[in-house]
This record gives structure tokens, sequence and C-alpha cells, in this order.
């Protein structure tokens, strides 16, 4: 039995913006895209890793006294944006040596992360530090 396709409108009074659009050809623009559940399950590893080198495994007190508040894909899991605090028991609150000490520390703990994490290539870890306020 072959069904036939009527070209009639449709029912109601008012034609909308949408209608006559095939619903697959629709690009889902009111959808909001996926997380990346393995970006963010890198993040959390690379954060659980600077959280422990940072607690006890880092020559400078400087370090040892940074809070992990978190890691963020920036723009992509290819570099990650560490945001640090310093903590309770910081002494002085020198943001501009907290920044230094980073930069020297960076292939340490690079280095560290790769150590931790299995991928092919180590993401940049890219710091940023928030002043005692911030928390």
């Amino acid at each position: 039995m072959r069904r036939r396709f009527s070209r009639k409108p449709p029912a109601c009074a008012d034609w909308a913006p949408g209608d006559g659009i095939d619903p697959r050809l629709d690009q889902h623009a009111g959808r909001r895209s996926a997380v990346n559940r393995k970006a963010l399950q890198l993040c959390e590893q690379v954060a659980h890793t600077l959280r422990s080198v940072l607690a006890g495994e880092c020559g400078d007190e400087r370090l040892r006294d940074l809070l992990v508040q978190a890691v963020q894909p920036a723009p992509d899991s290819t570099r990650l944006l560490v945001t640090v605090y310093p903590g309770p028991a910081a002494q002085e609150v020198d943001i501009e040596g907290i920044v230094e000490s980073l930069h020297r520390a960076r292939g340490m703990l690079r280095s560290k992360v790769a150590n931790a994490i299995h991928r092919k290539r180590t993401p940049e870890l890219v710091f940023q530090v928030l002043n005692e306020t911030a928390r």
C-alpha cells in the first residue's frame, strides 16, 4: 500500500519561525556544548598532584605555604591554568616573590605532573596567584 503525504498547511492558525524546517537539520542552538569529561579528570589529577608536591616536596618555603584552589583547561587540556593562594600559615604575602618562585619551579612541577598522569604529552602549567582577600 502506498502512502500519500498531504501538502496542506498545518491545522494551526499562525506560522512559527521554525515551521517547515527538518528537525534533523536544526543545529540545537539552545543546547550548550558537552563538558569534556577527560579534561576535567586530567585537571583533578593535576590538582591532586600539585597539592601533594607543594605541601611536602618543594624546597622553597613560599611554595610550601601555597594552596591549590583550582585547575582549569586554558583554553584546552594542552595548557592548564593553576590558581593558587597563600595558606593561613603564610607569614608574609609577597605576590611577586611567589610568582618568581613558581616560575623557577615550573619545570620541576611539570615533571612531577608528568610522572603522575598517563598522557603522551604533559600539559603546560600556567599559574595565577590570588591575594589573601580573594579566597
